[in-house]
């Protein structure tokens, strides 16, 4: 059996992500102590036992939620997914299109210089990016239709052009933005496990426009491109 976390931000995401499954979820049974339900499927003609925890927005509720049931967890897993929707970043992704990250960064971990912005790393504090597993990335992408490149984690989401520019301009091919990846990765990396991202577009980032928002089709999006990563979660091999 193969043991896979996916950690969300918010219960929409998550009930998203165990809607790929059909016939439903059950309780997990983790962790053991007071947290977030943890709500298990398995996906059918999949080897696969996929655990499903909304752990809060933010990098740090997801990194104190991923940890917890981590370090809970009866058997390790296998692998953690980051989860959820985001803002994409025209025009590397469409709203209601996918990405998968091919790196996470801690986008606003650091500090603002006469310069410029200087991350973590460059401070000399510690990594500023998680990786995923390469050729699961390309795969995961593949799979899903996917757009492929950074996905960066704020712990404030992005409201106006300028701040979309300084950052695409940061981030070489930055493809979405969000709130949780980098503290589930910093998570996963504590306990050795290998990490990805997947995110679904319900807005461009830049200018804070609601009416433009289409939460239930990155949703629905979400849904499809879990239906499509479990034969390559299933089959993927731990190192590559």
């Amino acid at each position: 059996m193969r043991r896979v976390l996916v950690v969300t931000a918010v219960p929409a995401e998550r009930d998203a992500v165990l809607a790929a499954v059909p016939g439903g979820a059950e309780a997990a049974g983790e962790p053991p102590f007071a947290g977030p339900a943890v709500l298990r499927v398995r996906p059918a003609g999949t080897r696969l036992r996929v655990d499903v925890l909304a752990a809060g927005v933010g990098p740090a509720a997801a990194a104190a939620g991923a940890a917890t049931a981590l370090a809970g967890a009866a058997e390790p897993y296998r692998l953690v997914l980051a989860a959820g929707i985001g803002g994409g970043f025209t025009p590397a992704a469409a709203v209601g299109g996918t990405v998968v990250a091919s790196s996470i960064v801690a986008a606003d971990l650091g500090s603002h210089t006469p310069d410029g912005f200087a991350d973590i790393a460059s401070l000399g504090f510690g990594t500023s990016v998680h990786r995923p597993p390469g050729r699961l990335a390309v795969a995961l992408a593949a799979a899903a239709g996917a757009a492929l490149g950074p996905v960066l984690t704020v712990s404030a989401a992005t409201g106006s052009a300028a701040r979309a520019a300084e950052l695409a301009a940061r981030h070489e091919g930055a493809a979405a933005e969000a709130m949780e990846g980098f503290g589930v990765a910093t998570a996963a990396a504590l306990h050795g496990v290998p990490v990805a991202e997947i995110r679904t577009v319900s807005n461009a980032v830049g200018p804070r426009d609601r009416s433009a928002w289409r939460i239930p089709a990155a949703l629905a999006a979400l849904t499809s491109a879990f239906a499509a990563a479990w034969p390559v979660l299933d089959t993927w091999r731990d190192h590559d």
